[in-house]
């Protein structure tokens, strides 16, 4: 049995603290609401996940120290805004050699940092966590199906192995199989890059086009996250995985993805903070263009369809004239060598 503190009291954090705490670990659950503790302790109950039922054993805290002290694994589950603001007011209570597991997805847009790089520039201002352990738990992970124990498999992302096991033996059951990949950046690309392809897909859909777009969107999607995270230093494999174009399936193809359901709306017409309120919840999709755009820049690669996404997004494009544009960009052969 291993002492698990949940940071964020979320979907996804509900889900897996549940799957957590059903495979036998001790849970403890922090949120940054106070009303938010008291409801979820009160109903057992997570609004979004509204028939997933909270197991009793689960403990809900207002003290963030009461998460992290004595714990095996903090498990960072706060939206992505949010990380750095959450890593420093846990890090007093956090000990030299822990393992923090990051599973929320996105790039922190003034520094280009991937979220565990987020935590760990955080952690390291007071010169007193040199040997914390990050991993990026990421792949292709519906909460709302993770809370219904449906299979599901994901990546422990770590330079170190022994740690990138050590959490996939906390996390894995016979509903969730988890991989180890020693490529924790390429892992965090994906994860955060793949939201804004799953944008590009829902606003195609929302225009009324096809499978055949959603594909297309897909296949070259991933190439420029590939493209770009390959001059980063990530790893082919990874791009090629479950992090990769596991996740990058689900994202752009479900109805479950927020992503995907913003880009709808906004395919129908809506603005862009008109479809984050009918959503619901945090769109990291959106989030992550900004940090998207200034990376192509600094390594100088060609990602015409984040580029696209951001101009209807943000620019006030006309959507189907930019889906015009990209289908009338210059020739270009498919292979790369």
């Amino acid at each position: 049995m291993a002492k698990i503190g949940v940071l964020g009291a979320g979907t996804w954090g509900m889900a897996l603290a549940r799957m957590l705490s059903n495979s036998g670990h001790e849970v403890t659950v922090w949120s940054a609401l106070p009303q938010e503790v008291d409801e979820l302790s009160r109903t057992r109950r997570q609004k979004n996940l509204p028939g997933m039922v909270i197991p009793d054993e689960i403990k809900f805290t207002k003290e963030i120290a009461e998460a992290c002290q004595g714990k095996d694994i903090i498990l960072f589950a706060v939206p992505s805004v949010f990380v750095r603001s959450t890593a420093k007011t846990a890090a007093p209570f956090i000990p030299d050699g822990q393992i923090i597991v990051d599973v929320a997805k996105g790039i922190e847009p003034d520094t280009l940092l991937t979220l565990t790089e987020v935590i760990a520039d955080e952690l390291n201002k007071d010169g007193k966590h040199g040997n914390v352990h990050y991993v990026a738990l990421s792949g292709p992970t519906h909460a709302e199906e993770v809370a219904k124990d449906l299979p599901t498999t994901i990546v422990s992302a770590c330079e170190d192995q022994a740690v990138a096991e050590k959490v996939q033996d906390v996390f894995m059951n016979k509903n969730m199989r988890v991989y180890t990949n020693s490529d924790r950046l390429g892992v965090e690309l994906c994860g955060a890059l793949k939201n804004v392809i799953a944008l590009a897909s829902g606003i195609c859909s929302g225009l009324g086009y096809g499978d055949n777009m959603r594909a297309a969107l897909i296949i070259r999607g991933m190439a420029e996250i590939k493209r770009l995270g390959l001059k980063m230093g990530g790893k082919e494999d990874s791009f090629d995985g479950l992090a990769g174009m596991g996740d990058l399936i689900v994202t752009a193809t479900s109805k479950e993805s927020r992503n995907n359901n913003a880009g709808y709306l906004i395919g129908k017409g809506k603005s862009a903070e008109e479809a984050k309120k009918e959503v619901g919840m945090v769109v990291e999709g959106i989030n992550a263009i900004p940090a998207a755009l200034e990376l192509a820049d600094k390594y100088d690669v060609e990602m015409p369809i984040v580029f696209a996404v951001d101009a209807v997004v943000n620019r006030g494009a006309d959507a189907r004239e930019t889906v015009d544009a990209l289908m009338l960009r210059e020739k270009k052969s498919e292979m790369t060598k």
